[in-house]
């Protein structure tokens, strides 16, 4: 069934030069090994259990739900399988120079594209480049601040499908805007997603991302986040993740510029066999620049959970300050997680530490609160969202925040439900 090959990306609609860059990432896709787990960053992997047989690129288009978020967004885009399927832009954001649609219709749009994923992302990073049928462009003048959200839905369906969505955001400098990015695919289905998103702040901007993965469980996702902040900037950038059979998300951000300061949040939860995977890189270039890391994570049934992040402080980068933290909550004793934060340090004139944790739930906890006439089910849900709110809480677009609540409720009615079975 597969045919991910320069032909099939050739096929796809573009300006000429999309189709010649589309190619040229084919041929070098079809020339490099897949991935193993010989391999350090994908050893706790079951990527051998992938089979690209099994699936083919932009296998067909349709509609989807459009999903409850209860927000009012200055901008709203949706994708199935890759391709737009709505937009709805506020009138006064255009005439302001805001680009929220197709990448294709900016006139920069060449040059946006892939421009700070050199030396970044994997071998699926590449795919991406070969199949996204058509990229989304978020682009904020400089000096404009956007005080509501851009929402932009993706969605995957059809079994046997490939999705390569991808989206590049431009943050102008001293821009400011918030952006939700919002992951769905069909319940049933074989379906891989390998999604692409490309951050860039430029001096003194700030960009607020959210990811919210609630793929179906029978999908597949192996995506890339790249990020680059340049001098002063801000960069927030955070994943709740729910869904997916196996789910992975390699995050690198790179602070360039001087002062430039990065938060990097991840909440997720899984259940019965899922696997939900995320390998970091904190990436310091220049002097004085800040991250600090924070993901946690429950999981629950005979699910997995893998993290490995790396704290990268280069030659010329003084003065940094960076800490990685991964805490993991054990609901059952089938439940594994694996955490592997480093440090990679080549200047002696910085603060950096790590950490992380696997425990199980706090018995002390759980019987206080139980001894105190909390049911059993609702003392765990207010453990477990005891254990989540610290990295909830600062999470940017605040507004979807009840939506995030929803999905560990949900989590934790099932858990409670396997229980009592």
């Amino acid at each position: 069934m597969t045919d991910f090959s320069a032909a099939s990306a050739r096929a796809l609609a573009g300006p000429s030069w999309l189709v010649d860059r589309r190619v040229a990432a084919a041929e070098e896709f079809a020339a490099t090994a897949m991935p193993d787990t010989g391999a350090e960053e994908w050893r706790y992997s079951p990527i051998g259990d992938l089979d690209l047989d099994r699936f083919a690129p932009g296998a067909g288009i349709g509609d989807a739900p459009m999903p409850r978020l209860d927000i009012q967004p200055a901008a709203l885009v949706r994708t199935v399988n890759g391709r737009v399927v709505a937009i709805d832009v506020d009138e006064e954001l255009v005439g302001l120079g805001v680009h929220v649609g197709p990448l294709v219709d900016h006139p920069d749009g060449a040059e946006r594209l892939g421009a700070i994923t050199a030396d970044a992302g994997d071998h699926f990073t590449g795919l991406n480049d070969a199949f996204a049928d058509e990229p989304i462009l978020v682009d904020v003048p400089k000096g404009l601040v956007i005080d509501r959200p851009i929402v932009v839905t993706h969605h995957a369906a059809g079994d046997g499908t490939a999705a390569f969505p991808r989206l590049v955001v431009s943050v102008g400098e001293n821009a400011s805007v918030e952006l939700l990015d919002h992951h769905t695919s069909d319940d049933e289905g074989q379906i891989l997603v390998c999604p692409v998103v490309e951050l860039d702040v430029a001096p003194a901007g700030r960009l607020g991302y959210l990811n919210v993965q609630e793929l179906g469980a029978t999908t597949w996702q192996i995506g890339s986040q790249l990020a680059r902040a340049e001098r002063d900037a801000t960069l927030a950038a955070a994943t709740a993740a729910f869904g997916g059979a196996y789910a992975r998300t390699r995050a690198d951000t790179r602070l360039v510029g001087r002062g430039a300061h990065g938060d990097l949040l991840s909440l997720y939860f899984a259940e019965l066999e899922q696997t939900l995977d995320f390998r970091t890189y904190q990436d310091h270039l220049a002097p004085d620049t800040t991250s600090n890391l924070l993901h946690k994570g429950v999981v629950g049934g005979e699910s997995r959970s893998i993290y490995t992040g790396l704290i990268r402080v280069r030659t010329d980068a003084r003065g940094t300050n960076a800490y990685q933290t991964n805490r993991n909550l054990k609901l059952s004793e089938d439940a594994w997680a694996e955490s592997v934060p480093s440090l990679e340090i080549e200047n002696n004139d910085v603060r950096c530490s790590h950490a992380s944790t696997v425990s199980p739930v706090d018995e002390d906890q759980r019987f206080y609160l139980e001894s105190s006439g909390v049911p059993p089910a609702e003392a765990e849900r207010l453990i477990v969202a005891g254990f989540l709110a610290e990295v909830l809480a600062p999470m940017p677009v605040s507004a979807a925040a009840h939506k995030i609540r929803s999905g560990i409720a949900a989590k934790l009615a099932r858990q409670a439900e396997a229980a009592a079975a």
